[in-house]
């Protein structure tokens, strides 16, 4: 008898980890809380509860060369980097393709995931779940959850004095759409990651002058790399990839510098990260150096303190007038419908055995999928951790080694692209 799944989300994670629970003879059952596929990918004017929210001109970070799922390549006529509504498009045909939408049941809320009394011998789970109004319980023998972590945004008040007495509107960056509106504003953005990059250099053109703060500056790539390739193809090539395993870590340092400051040098910019030899992931954005050239844009440091009317930064300099203050600082993760015990979130960080299996549990039946931060395309990642879990629930594959160290820690970033 086959085992069954419960597949929580139907985005991008929950796409793939359909496929591979029907691939290896399982029995997935996908919940999803809104009317359709494609999670923080598909578009929406308004803001949602409960789900995650782009902008309107979000494009990938990845080309669709590196971004595909292995046996089933995006169109020929699809461009290298894909608009969101593009992006949306390839989860349709995908689930399509496969026939995935007959396993999900929309407009579905989990409310619960908790341990059967009996969990130690069977590792089964209960879920609870709210459709229409009305509740309903069923047993499952896995659980994959893919919900994703950019739904709740993280807005560090205490780190801004003076934010109670600040006039002007401030927003977090899950409320921005498009930069109709901000005509003549003087907009402070905090953070210095995807999504902070892209609004700033978006709102630079309607806005009368855009302000970036960043307390740790960040390494910036274009998407256009070596003789006009995307820069994930240049990027991720197995000879390079070898290099980095082989040579000395001065070495690596002296390169990765050389190549990051290649396109333009950062100190000259005022983004020169504090920590500059931390593989951490680049932002991606072809405008930012041009707009801070000319001014539309201009870096400055930690913001240290507000007024009314002005910001005061780490440097001393203050900026007044300022309009708008949107905060791109990143979102705090939960798992609301978990056990409290199940997935320990401390500082915004998680301990999960390979990224995705909690190492207290006796039986390795419940994982997340997706929380991870790759160095380039996440879909590809998932892919690997859905096929393995899969395996794993099968019973052809062991989710723990002998030897190995079962605990890893997870920092989690901002950007919501790859």
């Amino acid at each position: 008898m086959a085992k069954k799944v419960a597949v929580i989300g139907a985005g991008v994670s929950g796409l793939i980890s359909l496929k591979c629970c029907v691939d290896e003879g399982l029995e997935p059952t996908c919940f999803e809380r809104t009317e359709d596929i494609g999670g923080l990918w598909r578009f929406k004017e308004n803001v949602e509860d409960g789900r995650a929210s782009i902008y309107q001109s979000v494009i990938t970070n990845t080309s669709k060369e590196m971004s595909c799922f292995s046996d089933f390549p995006m169109p020929e006529d699809f461009p290298n980097f894909l608009h969101n509504s593009k992006l949306l498009e390839y989860f349709r045909i995908f689930a399509k393709k496969f026939d995935l939408l007959k396993y999900i049941q929309f407009q579905t809320t989990v409310l619960s995931v908790k341990r059967c009394p009996d969990f130690s011998s069977s590792g089964q789970w209960e879920v609870v779940t709210e459709s229409k109004g009305k509740e309903q319980s069923a047993i499952f023998d896995a659980i994959m959850v893919c919900s994703g972590h950019h739904i709740l945004p993280r807005i560090p008040l205490e780190s801004f004095p003076g934010i109670e007495r600040f006039k002007g509107q401030y927003f977090h960056s899950r409320q921005y759409k498009n930069p109709d509106g901000f005509e003549g504003k003087r907009v402070l953005v905090i953070g210095i990651g995807n999504s902070a990059s892209d609004i700033a250099v978006e709102l630079s053109k309607k806005a009368s002058q855009v302000f970036i703060s960043t307390r740790q500056g960040s390494w910036v790539l274009s998407r256009i790399s070596d003789c006009g390739y995307p820069w994930d193809m240049v990027f991720h090539t197995r000879f390079r990839s070898m290099l980095r395993n082989v040579l000395p870590r001065a070495v690596q340092k002296w390169m990765l510098e050389r190549q990051m400051n290649q396109w333009f040098h950062h100190e000259n910019y005022g983004l020169e990260p504090q920590n500059k030899y931390l593989m951490k992931e680049p932002v991606l954005n072809d405008d930012l150096p041009s707009r801070i050239l000319y001014g539309a844009i201009r870096v400055k440091s930690r913001v240290t303190e507000l007024t009314e009317t002005s910001a005061i930064f780490e440097d001393g300099t203050v900026e007044e007038d300022i309009d708008v203050i949107v905060f791109a600082t990143g979102y705090t993760f939960s798992f609301p419908f978990l056990e409290d015990s199940l997935v320990k979130v401390e500082d915004n960080m998680v301990s999960l055995y390979k990224y995705m299996f909690p190492p207290h549990l006796e039986k390795a039946t419940l994982v997340c999928i997706g929380l991870i931060q790759p160095l380039g395309s996440i879909f590809p990642t998932v892919e690997l951790q859905a096929r393995w879990v899969t395996r794993v629930f099968k019973g052809l594959e062991r989710a723990r080694a002998r030897f190995c160290r079962p605990i890893t820690s997870i920092t989690w970033m901002s950007s919501p692209r790859r």
